[in-house]
């Protein structure tokens, strides 16, 4: 697969993961970003998954998937079990944000997450001026059809790590696939951040 022809979100966890490292995601979907850390970092990885029909495309990739609920917890891995766990799209999907958010990062040295931005210009817009649920190219589902619980912002996201003393080693923030840097409270439709204790 050519790079140019790879998500940018993941273009930009791919590069975040270090070779030869331990990786868990959790939410993995079908297994797409999994399968391109395996192959492009020599990752020993795992995925968790809800949607049975998910992981058999998985499976069909050769990945190694458990099916289980993450709003459940990670008992099953002891602390510091893996060098990263994933949450890329996950976060904003499950239940109890905090009780995964903690338990990614006993599991892992290192946790990335990926989310819609819920405050981009263009979501302020339809909600101020339309009255509407958002729909956008990081949001494109319809009010009935969304699979997102909870609706964060970057800022949001930013004062939770705060508050909870969670380290941010790194942030990177993406408009129609480009990083932005100015505003990304407003002007990014994904943030993605490298967390730790």
């Amino acid at each position: 697969m050519r790079p140019d022809s790879i998500r940018a979100d993941y273009r930009i966890i791919i590069d975040w993961i270090k070779g030869e490292s331990s990786v868990l995601d959790l939410g993995c979907h079908e297994g797409e970003l999994l399968s391109l850390i395996v192959r492009g970092k020599n990752a020993r990885a795992h995925g968790i998954e809800i949607d049975e029909q998910a992981i058999y495309k998985c499976v069909e990739l050769g990945l190694s998937v458990s099916h289980q609920d993450i709003d459940n917890g990670l008992s099953e891995y002891g602390d510091e079990s893996f060098d990263y766990v994933i949450l890329n799209q996950s976060l904003q999907q499950v239940r109890k944000p905090g009780v995964v958010m903690n338990e990614s990062l006993r599991v892992g040295k290192e946790v990335v997450i990926g989310f819609p931005n819920f405050a981009y210009y263009k979501a302020r817009y339809q909600i101020f001026f339309k009255g509407k649920t958002p729909i956008t190219p990081s949001l494109p589902y319809e009010w009935y059809e969304t699979p997102n619980l909870h609706f964060l912002s970057i800022s949001d996201f930013m004062d939770y790590c705060q508050k909870q003393d969670i380290r941010i080693k790194r942030k990177a923030f993406l408009s129609n696939d480009r990083m932005t840097g100015i505003f990304p409270n407003l002007l990014a439709q994904t943030g993605l951040f490298l967390i730790s204790k």
